[in-house]
């Protein structure tokens, strides 16, 4: 089993900047892409910006330009940058991460951040 525990949520005030960090453990596996997604209440989690392990980045049109993802991969960690930040940034933040682990594939997400963007 993969997991993936993640941390740098909270508080933050329009136009402020907020650093997700996502670090990935466990044994024999290896990550082909790591992501973030993004959930509100009553809507479906979407896709906010991945990373797959050569360095190829996506990111959903909202975000561009404001948000960064960048990968550590000697860390198995995954970084979400997030300036400008926007009220309609509020959610709770998942990290996803997708590979090999022995024989099989895996795909794990973690407990999930808040991020609320509020003055």
């Amino acid at each position: 089993q993969v997991q993936l525990v993640e941390s740098g949520g909270g508080l933050v005030q329009p136009g402020g900047s907020l650093r997700l960090s996502c670090a990935a453990s466990g044994s024999s596996f290896s990550i082909n892409v790591m992501g973030w997604y993004r959930q509100t209440p009553g809507k479906q989690r979407e896709l906010v910006a991945a990373m797959t392990s050569d360095g190829t980045t996506t990111y959903i049109d909202s975000v561009k330009g404001r948000f960064t993802i960048s990968r550590d991969n000697a860390k198995n960690t995954v970084y979400l940058q997030m300036n400008s930040l926007k009220p309609e940034d509020t959610a709770v933040y998942y990290c996803n991460a997708y590979g090999v682990r022995g024989l099989s594939t895996y795909n794990s997400w973690g407990q999930g951040t808040q991020v609320t963007v509020s003055s």
